[in-house]
């Protein structure tokens, strides 16, 4: 089975025997954490602070030994799957695949030969976070399976069912239901959400690569805050590190120098498929939180307000007369949803949720999701260069799956009436742009939706602005610095006044496939 996306989870602490002291250290059912293992201590602000020992360390085979027992094999018995191992929309970023198990050359059962769909067996990683048998790992390394196996340090392998995942994050929880278990005696590791190792503090990862099983390898973390751009991401600040991990890694920890766990190993920045020394892990305060959600109801639910958004940037900014604001742009709207009945606008600039600023849509939308159904959220946006506050009660996120089937609907209407005028071509020397009316020939040429409103881009000047960011023939531009445009005349007035107010951009919006994109374009002189 191939796996869909980047393998990260960490476990969080919930349910029956499940240790959640921040600052505690390893704990193991065997044992407590030794009396010498060095403790977080508090920063000068009051808040707690990594505090790692004085000098590098010799080896970490303390650390491993204390910590291995916890970590698991997870061997997935599956259907076979034909999707690649790719982060969508991400060239170069590889999930941490399972590994696949077998020989060269040797057949699973139900090879091609089979009329019937094969099966395959593929291992990932993970570990327990509690003594009764429940693991953390990644959604991707057990979202399609069929059976569930984990092998233990000591050899033991043990049939486990699934408790929850989460597309969002990628985060799954399975646990032990093996009678062969002998009660709740799992060693199991805790999360360190509060002190945070610094950049360029040691890391450590144990899993599975490769199936070899009980791997260990050690680097320093390189970066916070790493978003790769993909669906998960949404929901999810990245650890850059640069430990090894590569594939059957999926779901395995990462752990600071005091054998906490600060991280999920999830995906690695490779063009060949192996480590390039760049892999990124789920910070351990998101998967705390997910784990016990999935946990305590075996799903994760989210806030939603129903709006498709872009980055709002300094060049869109510059473009609106808007400095130094930053957010996200409301792109769509969905009919009849939160932020529809709360009265929000396409075009509105979103720089505010709760009154924490975001700076990008990534965080609009991790903010967003933190509140509960029912919930008013309040929303501070900027609309026709003026702020102001929107209160939206908050919906549940559907699942990821029926939003990507929503993005992806290729519903292109029909129906389409004739325009009663004669198209009439222009072109605007000021954008590199060719511009004429849409017409009933060009929306079933481009298959342009009978509500899309505004002028057809037949040429785009390949030099220009708005050919160096990807602006084409069949686009067609809807609006101009938030004013929709009908006429030729429309577009060389707004760019008028951009002119006259000193702007040396403006902001468009581009409906592409039946989708909008904002795109800030250069004034030519």
């Amino acid at each position: 089975m191939t796996a869909r996306k980047s393998g990260f989870i960490v476990g969080a602490v919930a349910g029956a025997g499940v240790a959640c002291a921040a600052l505690a250290g390893v704990g193991m059912r065997m044992g407590t954490a030794s009396a010498e293992t060095p403790q977080a201590v508090p920063a000068m602000a009051g808040s707690p602070a990594f505090a790692p020992p004085p000098g590098a360390p010799m080896s970490f085979a303390d650390i491993f030994e204390k910590v291995s027992p916890a970590v698991v094999q997870i061997n997935v018995t599956s259907k076979a799957s034909p999707q690649p191992l790719r982060i969508p929309g991400l060239e170069g970023f590889d999930i941490v695949p399972r590994g696949q198990k077998g020989k060269p050359g040797q057949k699973d059962q139900g090879d091609e030969d089979s009329p019937s769909l094969p099966k395959q067996q593929s291992a990932g990683s993970g570990f327990f976070i509690s003594a009764d048998g429940y693991i953390v790992t990644n959604n991707h390394v057990v979202a399609d399976a069929d059976d569930i196996q984990v092998v233990l340090k000591d050899g033991r392998e043990l049939k486990a069912t699934l408790v929850g995942r989460d597309e969002g994050t990628d985060l799954a929880v399975i646990k032990v239901i093996d009678p062969k278990a002998k009660g709740k005696d799992f060693p199991y590791v805790n999360f360190e959400n509060q002190a945070k190792p610094r950049v360029g503090d040691w890391v450590i990862t144990i899993g599975n690569p490769f199936g070899l099983g009980g791997t260990a390898t050690a680097g320093i973390i390189s970066a916070y805050n790493r978003d790769l751009g993909d669906t998960t991401s949404s929901f999810v600040n990245y650890i850059q590190i640069d430990a090894p991990i590569n594939r059957g890694n999926s779901g395995g920890p990462s752990f600071d120098i005091y054998g906490r766990v600060i991280g999920v190993n999830s995906a690695i920045y490779s063009p060949s498929g192996g480590s390039v020394g760049i892999g990124f892990a789920i910070p351990a305060d998101i998967a705390e939180a997910t784990a016990k959600q999935l946990i305590a109801g075996g799903k994760v639910v989210r806030g939603y307000i129903g709006v498709t958004i872009s980055d709002f940037n300094s060049e869109m900014a510059e473009a609106l007369g808007l400095k130094d604001v930053k957010g996200a742009i409301v792109s769509e709207l969905v009919p009849g949803g939160p932020a529809a009945k709360a009265g929000l606008l396409p075009d509105d600039i979103l720089t505010g949720v709760n009154g924490k600023t975001i700076a990008n849509r990534s965080e609009l939308t991790r903010e967003v999701a933190k509140a509960r159904p029912g919930e008013t959220i309040k929303m501070s946006i900027i609309r026709d260069g003026k702020p102001r506050v929107i209160d939206v009660k908050s919906g549940t996120r559907p699942s990821e799956g029926s939003l990507a089937l929503n993005d992806n609907d290729d519903d292109q209407g029909s129906g389409a009436a004739p325009t009663p005028d004669k198209p009439v071509t222009a072109k605007i020397d000021a954008l590199g742009l060719t511009l004429s009316p849409i017409d009933a020939a060009a929306r079933q040429t481009y298959k342009i939706d009978t509500e899309v409103k505004g002028l057809l881009i037949t040429a785009v000047k390949g030099d220009s602005d708005a050919g160096e960011k990807g602006l084409a023939k069949g686009d067609v531009l809807a609006n101009v610095n938030g004013t929709a445009v009908n006429t030729v005349a429309d577009v060389n007035g707004l760019i008028a006044t951009a002119k006259k107010a000193g702007r040396t951009s403006v902001l468009v919006k581009v409906i592409r496939q039946n989708r909008p994109v904002f795109v800030p374009l250069k004034i030519a002189p």
